[in-house]
């Protein structure tokens, strides 16, 4: 009996330890994820959400196509949108629907609009019909397109990205091979878009 009683108390000096070391673990991963919670919410950096509807919104604006390259930033609630496009009511729109966002409190709006252009319109159509003939429409016909070109008075602007560094570089000859075009500035990034 006596040998009982001792084996007990030993298992309760046990069970008392073992649920002590389980509330003081339990205590130090929650005090460490509140720890984590409070830096990451403290950082200036745009969660990946706000930027994700951003890029949803931008992308269905109803005149925003293969012409068009808007670019944003966020810091702190504030939007920073430039780019250029073609379509006029693109930029305000792009500014309207940023503003309903949750959690944007301004919209800076860079947005730059090109102004129209038939010697500019000449050099899109041939673009996009010679990068189609090189096989690479696919980059150019999605609703999001891949790649973008920008026209503006005869310079020529690759902007997006390609799947490979060929692809990039018959992009690159092939615009500059356009007749009109002055300069292109090729800012294709090989590899796959973060946000497709």
């Amino acid at each position: 009996m006596k040998n009982g009683r001792i084996f007990r108390k030993g298992e309760v000096n046990i069970m008392k330890r073992a649920t002590r070391f389980l509330a003081l673990s339990v205590a130090i991963v929650a005090l460490s994820i509140a720890n984590v919670s409070a830096r990451g919410s403290s950082d200036n950096k745009p969660s990946k959400t706000m930027e994700q509807q951003i890029l949803k919104k931008l992308i269905g604006l109803p005149h925003y196509g293969v012409f068009d390259h808007i670019t944003f930033e966020i810091n702190q609630g504030t939007v920073t949108l430039g780019g250029k496009v073609i379509s006029l009511g693109t930029k305000s729109s792009a500014a309207a629907v940023v503003k309903e966002i949750p959690g944007v409190s301004k919209v800076i709006n860079n947005i730059e609009e090109l102004p129209p252009s038939p010697f500019d319109d000449t050099i899109r159509r041939d673009t996009l019909r010679a990068f189609a003939d090189k096989g690479l429409y696919r980059y150019l016909w999605a609703p999001n397109p891949s790649v973008r070109i920008i026209v503006d008075r005869g310079h020529v602007t690759l902007e997006g990205y390609v799947a490979n560094k060929t692809d990039y570089n018959l992009m690159n000859i092939t615009a500059n091979g356009i007749s009109g075009v002055f300069s292109v500035q090729n800012n294709l990034i090989v590899g796959d878009s973060e946000y497709r």
